[in-house]
């Protein structure tokens, strides 16, 4: 198992120095890798700049998107950018990528969030090949492109990465939605016939200290308090002490105190598929893509639910 931890590239009001001495130090402490996510319509800085940044003053930490909404992107400007970060770094990126949940990012981008699944889907293939046949240049730092994780439900994102990628990545949810995670995601990899095991990457929260409360209020309330309140109060255990009337509106909290060591789980349906906000770890196998579609596990269908949230 690796320990990762996330870049704060998502927290309102970072300074670029800040970005660039976190990477330092998280490099220094000894953690493998560090993780970024991805926002349009919000105060953070774009991932792959972000990691871009850490990979300049950093040797050894693995960067790693989870995730990058795909398909936001266009697909050649996305092979050319995670390629160039994977050269540029000594082949140290691990690029996450799934769907979004947020429809104001797509509207800001002028694109439409319906058939988004397709899209990714086709994204994922033509990535690879991007990477191994065309001109789009530099080649990257590893035979066949950067490390490929899909992000999501692991009923659609198992699919998904048993075609066309390296692993899956639990964005958000509890120990045990990951485990039951991998076993779905394995059944999709082995009926595929792909070779050795699917990489996989779980993020979970924690909030530490006297200042934890102040902290899950601008983390998490504010940053998942536009989801409803079931899921708002799901992710912050019905204990937050919020005192911003949007999160705590949507929570029906009142005011109690945080307990040290929180490590909330969005679950949105019958399994997690969400984004991180920090960190992630992860353990990796990566096999040739697949030449047939998986027989063995649950089939794509014309809908993605389970959307993966930046």
């Amino acid at each position: 198992m690796k320990i990762g931890i996330g870049l704060p590239n998502v927290t309102p009001g970072t300074e670029g120095r800040r970005l660039v001495g976190w990477a330092q130090r998280a490099e220094e402490l000894g953690f493998d890798s560090l993780g970024v996510i991805d926002r349009v319509v919000y105060d953070s800085y774009e991932p792959l700049l972000a990691l871009a940044m850490a990979a300049a003053v950093t040797e050894r930490i693995e960067l790693v998107t989870n995730v990058v909404i795909a398909p936001l992107r266009n697909t050649g400007m996305l092979a050319k950018q995670a390629a160039s970060l994977d050269r540029a770094s000594g082949g140290r990126l691990t690029l996450g990528l799934a769907l979004g949940g947020r429809d104001d990012d797509f509207v800001a981008c002028g694109l439409p969030t319906r058939g988004r699944g397709r899209r990714l889907d086709a994204q994922l293939g033509e990535l690879r090949r991007i990477w191994q046949d065309t001109d789009i240049g530099p080649a990257p730092a590893r035979p066949g492109g950067p490390r490929v994780l899909v992000g999501g439900d692991a009923r659609y994102a198992g699919p998904r990465a048993a075609r066309h990628g390296d692993g899956w990545t639990m964005m958000v949810g509890t120990p045990a939605d990951f485990a039951a995670g991998i076993e779905v995601v394995r059944g999709c990899w082995t009926a595929a016939g792909r070779p050795g095991t699917p990489a996989t990457m779980a993020v979970f929260y924690a909030a530490l200290g006297d200042d934890a409360p102040h902290l899950v209020e601008k983390a998490i309330g504010g940053y998942y308090v536009w989801l409803g309140r079931a899921t708002a109060c799901y992710i912050v255990g019905n204990r937050g002490h919020l005192r911003g009337t949007g999160a705590r509106a949507a929570c029906g909290l009142r005011g109690r105190r945080r307990r040290r060591g929180h490590g909330p789980a969005l679950r949105r349906g019958p399994r997690p598929a969400r984004a991180p906000r920090r960190g992630g770890c992860a353990r990796s196998l990566a096999g040739p893509p697949a030449t047939r579609a998986p027989s063995g596990c649950p089939r794509l269908g014309r809908r993605t639910p389970g959307l993966a949230l930046g």
